[in-house]
């Protein structure tokens, strides 16, 4: 059964590269994830640490906002709901923002998410790949090694992060990095919500 392409992109058999700033030289040493935000004492794991979590493979399809669609891509990583046996939420938590590194800024990226919707097996911090044309391998530097976040299918690709850092938990949505410059807070691709409206965009600088 061909899968549905959402309006307005087309289908690539290829990964395309895309992203801000420079490319992210990781140093194990260095390198820390943080569970922070509405929680009741902030976490920080090591590189080791994360790596010792359990693994979910799964196959996910990206829809970039620029208009590719890549379809069953298979993704060996960290569920995003592994994370949460470290922290304690506030009540009423409900969204979070995926964090990740931006010239050097471990917090320079982030991307707004309902957290409701990333308690499956799509929703990924990802560190291996393969698909039709490749075997197994890990993710390169240009796609976000060491920990990429891939969102399910039900949200553009932006709403993921490379260079995985941290995930600040939120009692109110908050606009993430591209989400402050006119894009989509909700950025369902099936619904082609790639911008925002005009009260949406004023709301995100006030």
């Amino acid at each position: 059964m061909k899968k549905q392409l959402p309006p307005g992109q087309f289908e690539t058999d290829k990964w395309p590269i895309l992203h801000e700033g420079e490319v992210y030289e990781f140093d194990e040493k260095t390198w820390t994830f943080r569970l922070f935000g509405e929680v009741k004492e902030e976490v920080t794991l090591s590189y080791e640490q994360v790596m010792k979590l359990p693994k979910t493979i799964s196959t996910i399809d990206m829809h970039c906002v620029t208009t590719w669609s890549k379809f069953d891509t298979t993704f060996e990583g960290i569920a995003f709901r592994e994370f949460l046996r470290f922290v304690e939420l506030e009540p009423d938590v409900k969204y979070v923002k995926i964090y990740g590194y931006l010239n050097k800024n471990p917090l320079g990226y982030s991307a707004n998410l309902p957290l409701e919707a990333l308690m499956g097996d799509d929703a990924l911090f990802v560190y291996r790949w393969k698909d039709a044309q490749h075997d197994w391998q890990d993710i390169s530097p240009k796609h976000g090694y060491p920990l990429r976040f891939i969102p399910p299918a039900s949200f553009y690709l932006w709403k993921g992060a490379k260079w995985a850092t941290g995930i600040c938990f939120m009692k109110k949505d908050e606009p993430g990095y591209w989400e402050q410059r006119g894009y989509s807070m909700t950025a369902n691709p099936f619904k082609e919500e790639r911008f925002s409206s005009p009260t949406e965009w004023l709301r995100s600088f006030f």
